[in-house]
Parts: structure tokens; C-alpha cells; sequence
């Protein structure tokens, strides 16, 4: 009888031992795929010389930073749609709607940004767009719209198809504007 029990106590001792090492392989893969979202940039020194609570620690700071950084778009876009919505002028205040669409192109080193605001009456076709930033050499990465009140907000990202030829703004945003200036007589 006792050597039963002495087997069934090893056993189990045996079963909590694979149980704790499973976990522990576990956690120790998810600290890793955790890292390996981290920009490299946020990694100071090498991650494989990192210890486990190092790792831990950065990942926290990159989320912090992160949440920090999404305050503060919010807080921009919060700011843009006040200025969107209305404009204060000597005579009162007046609806921007009359200014739309609008147009801003940013450059990012090898891509650029294409930003649109229109009316949802002042409508264009997303694709002349990107077939504009086609032509001039681009390559569209992302395109998304929102709309928020009457107004409809696209962003394209788009990149450099061979970096030795590039993408000019300037023409860039001629040829949009060529494309958007028939809205402005709706």
C-alpha cells in the first residue's frame, strides 16, 4: 500500500513539474513575441542581451509612449474639427463648408501624404487619386477615408516606386488640384 502512494505522490510531483516548465515556456515566448513588436528603435542595446524584467520594462515604456503619443492626436484632431466646423469672423461665424475641398501634401522622406477634405455633396473618386499618385511614380501604401459631420476625410500614404527618380510634390499637387477644382464650382 504504501508503495502506491509513494508512486502516485512522484507522479504528481512529476505532473506539477511539466506544468510549471510549459508555462514557464510559455510566458517566456510571449515576453519574446512582445519584444519583437518593439521598433527597434525603443531597443537600446541588442533585445537578446536584455533580461526578461528589461524586456518587460521597455515593452511598458513603449506603451506608455504610445498612449502619450494618441492623447495627442487626439487632442490635434480634436482641435482641427473646432476649426473645421466653424471659423470666428467680425460678422459672426460662418460654416468652412464654402472653403472645401482642401488639399495638403506632406513629403516623408521616400513617400508622401495626401490629405483631402470634402463635402459629402463636393464627392470625387478615391481611385483619380491614386491614379494621379501612380503617374507621378508613386506607390499607394494605405488609403482610408472617414466621414464626420458633412465632411469626408481621405488619407492616402503612398511611397517611391524607384528612389532614384522620387516624387515631386509640387506636381503633385497641381495635377490633384487640376482634379479637385471642378468640386469647388459645385
Amino acid at each position: 500500500m504504501k508503495n502506491t502512494n509513494t508512486t502516485v505522490t512522484a507522479s504528481s510531483k512529476l505532473d506539477r513539474k511539466t506544468i510549471e516548465r510549459n508555462r514557464r515556456i510559455h510566458m517566456k515566448a510571449l515576453c519574446f513575441k512582445l519584444v519583437s513588436i518593439i521598433p527597434s528603435k525603443y531597443l537600446k542595446p541588442t533585445k537578446d542581451m536584455l533580461s526578461q524584467q528589461d524586456q518587460l520594462d521597455l515593452a511598458a515604456t513603449y506603451i506608455k509612449h504610445l498612449r502619450e503619443r494618441i492623447e495627442k492626436l487626439k487632442g490635434e484632431k480634436e482641435q482641427v474639427m473646432k476649426m473645421m466646423r466653424t471659423t470666428q469672423t467680425n460678422n459672426g461665424i460662418f460654416s468652412i463648408d464654402s472653403d472645401l475641398p482642401l488639399l495638403e501634401i506632406k513629403e516623408l522622406g521616400s513617400g508622401i501624404e495626401v490629405m483631402l477634405i470634402s463635402g459629402v455633396n463636393k464627392n470625387f473618386m478615391l481611385y483619380e487619386v491614386i491614379g494621379v499618385l501612380e503617374e507621378e511614380g508613386a506607390e499607394v501604401v494605405t488609403a482610408n477615408f472617414s466621414t464626420v459631420d458633412n465632411k469626408i476625410f481621405y488619407t492616402v500614404h503612398a511611397q517611391v516606386k524607384i528612389s532614384r527618380v522620387g516624387v515631386e510634390p509640387t506636381r503633385v499637387y497641381q495635377k490633384l488640384q487640376e482634379l479637385i477644382a471642378p468640386l469647388e464650382s459645385w
